[in-house]
């Protein structure tokens, strides 16, 4: 192991037992893993004790539903982490999962690094633009070349979704051992293809693969880096570990035992659960003041208003998917005891997201999904859950998940892109505190690097011109030595297939087409909002503060020309 200078105040001891006691209580017991020590500070880090690194990237997860962020499902590994590490309660990340995985990849805007929409989804008119690949171009310096240039091992298990082809695979781009979904989404027990026909494609380092028959995506990710870390733990080498759990996006499946045990857990249904996540971020402290309940989207009922039968369906489907998130908890306690186990786990940073907001079912209104799901898998009661369903949880239960903000995946409307996030490194100055500072996607490869002790290329890299950084590195925030991470002035921008927005400060608009769900040109006007007085964005005050309209417009316009945005254009039957 790395010499690290040791330091355990009675303070920490005594911050530490509360936390041990506290997870004891959760029904899975303590987390399986204990840190006792810590690096004294992030200025005593130099090339001999650079920190592992492991970044853990949820798929489709709602703001609420880790314990740490007011859920009730059992949690215990990760609530550990995010209590006793930095909680952030305003990060944000694109509306879509390649897009911020561009974005967490490069440090850039998405437009700038190849996912400016999703390849699965590309408008006619955007398809062979620069900024339109559908995959991570090489107008980017990705964040594993550069850490495996500054001698990191890098090790990638999970979902990809930013290349289909090898050039452009997790090892053309840095990874020195990968096991990697290409597609957007996958069975959880086989190679089912989410949005089919056919089947899922996965590539082990260079070469396409099936996967083995006793599959469980969460499980076996984990078992991946697991035995990646152990292969080379002795070469006295820093590594960086990316995983990318599929879950909990769609197909909702799990274990029956994982299922069984929220057996009847949300018989009370999507509303009740809506005002528990409401008060558990109270109990949290991460209800934002002038948070408000924002209301179902028009046509769906309410829980009252359900059948019996409709009722016991829509129960099983939250079920499954709170199975999904307590055994991504259960199998990342697995890990952290194994980096225990190899003497690693007190010299990893940790940092933990999910890549967009809850999931509403956003491809479940396309009739080309809507006919795979059909001809495919059998979805009925009985078999919800299994390898060959294809169910996913639907706007009701990702209003709970996405609560107070208002919004799902696919929208630039705070429940799209506020997702939950933590860091846990004992050497920061900030372990145990909750932060609202602004932070985004782009913030976490400077922040790395950092970190490595290595810096970004600027214009140049491996003989070709990239794109400078555009994220700042959370690093002297983290040290102490910085109260925020962006100034009050800095500007954001999100733009996916016409859902636009642009926020500076408290004040954001955003505009979306007149349908989200529909592949069409039509908008309605910007909205604007101030978030520190309407963080749930409901009251819209474009009519009274014109002249901010203007300048947020402004800003919009020059984020547009900035990052090269082209809004799509579909044609009838496209």
């Amino acid at each position: 192991m790395r010499s690290i200078e040791w330091c355990l105040s009675k303070a920490r001891l005594a911050a530490l037992l509360t936390m041990l006691t506290l997870a004891s209580c959760a029904e899975r017991g303590p987390p399986e893993t204990i840190a006792v020590a810590a690096n004294s500070s992030l200025d005593s880090l130099d090339a001999d004790n650079r920190p592992n690194i492991l970044l853990i990237v949820a798929d489709d997860m709602g703001y609420t539903d880790l314990g740490s962020f007011g859920g009730e499902i059992d949690t215990p590994n990760l609530d550990y982490l995010a209590e006793s590490g930095l909680k952030l309660s305003n990060f944000h990340t694109a509306p879509t999962c390649s897009p911020t995985r561009a974005m967490l990849l490069s440090g850039t805007d998405n437009h700038i690094a190849g996912l400016g929409a999703m390849a699965e989804a590309m408008p006619p008119n955007l398809k062979g633009r620069p900024g339109y690949e559908g995959y991570l171009n090489e107008r980017v310096a990705s964040l594993p070349s550069l850490l495996q240039d500054a001698g990191y091992q890098t090790y990638m298990a999970g979902k990809w979704h930013l290349g289909q082809e090898e050039h452009n695979s997790p090892m053309a781009r840095g990874f020195d051992q990968s096991y990697a979904l290409l597609d957007g989404a996958a069975g959880h027990f086989d190679m089912l293809a989410a949005v089919g026909p056919g089947q899922a494609r996965y590539r082990e380092n260079k070469n396409l693969v099936e996967v083995p028959e006793d599959f469980y995506s969460t499980r076996f990710y984990v078992d991946k880096l697991i035995d990646y870390t152990k292969a080379n733990k002795n070469d006295n080498r820093p590594f960086f570990a990316y995983l990318a759990f599929t879950a909990p996006h769609w197909p909702l499946q799990a274990p029956e035992e994982s299922i069984a045990k929220y057996k009847s857990v949300y018989d009370a249904g999507y509303d009740v659960l809506y005002k528990k996540r409401m008060e558990g971020l109270e109990s949290k402290g991460l209800m934002p003041e002038g948070a408000k309940e924002w209301h179902r989207l028009p046509g769906e009922k309410s829980w009252d208003a359900l059948s019996d039968q409709e009722k016991r369906y829509e129960a099983r489907r939250m079920e499954i998917y709170a199975a999904m998130v307590d055994d991504m908890d259960v199998h990342t306690g697995r890990l952290l005891k194994h980096l225990e186990s190899i003497g690693e786990r007190d010299n990893t940073l940790i940092i933990f997201i999910s890549d967009n907001g809850a999931d509403p079912g956003s491809m479940s209104n396309l009739p080309m999904f809507v006919n795979w799901v059909r001809d495919c898998c059998d979805s009925s009661f009985q078999n919800m859950g299994k390898a060959n369903s294809l169910v996913w949880y639907g706007p009701n239960w990702a209003r709970a998940g996405s609560a107070p903000y208002k919004g799902f995946k696919g929208l630039t409307s705070e429940g799209g892109i506020r997702v939950p996030a933590f860091i846990h490194f004992a050497g920061s100055k900030r372990q145990g505190e909750v932060s609202d500072t602004f932070i985004s996607v782009k913030d976490v490869m400077p922040t790395l690097l950092d970190f490595a002790g290595t810096t970004h290329p600027g214009d140049h890299y491996k003989g070709r011109d990239v794109a400078p950084i555009q994220g700042k590195s959370m690093y002297s925030f983290l040290s102490g030595k910085a109260d925020q991470v962006h100034t009050e002035d800095y500007v954001m921008g999100w733009e996916i297939f016409s859902n636009l927005a642009i926020r500076q400060g408290d004040w954001k608009i955003t505009q979306r087409p007149v349908n989200p769900m529909a592949q069409s040109n039509s908008t309605v006007e910007w909205e604007l909002y101030n978030l520190e007085n309407d963080p749930s964005e409901q009251t819209d005050l474009a009519a009274k503060e014109p002249e901010k309209l203007k300048e947020l417009i402004l800003h919009w316009d020059q984020y547009a020309k900035d990052n090269r945005i082209v809004l799509p254009e579909w044609k009838s039957g496209e």
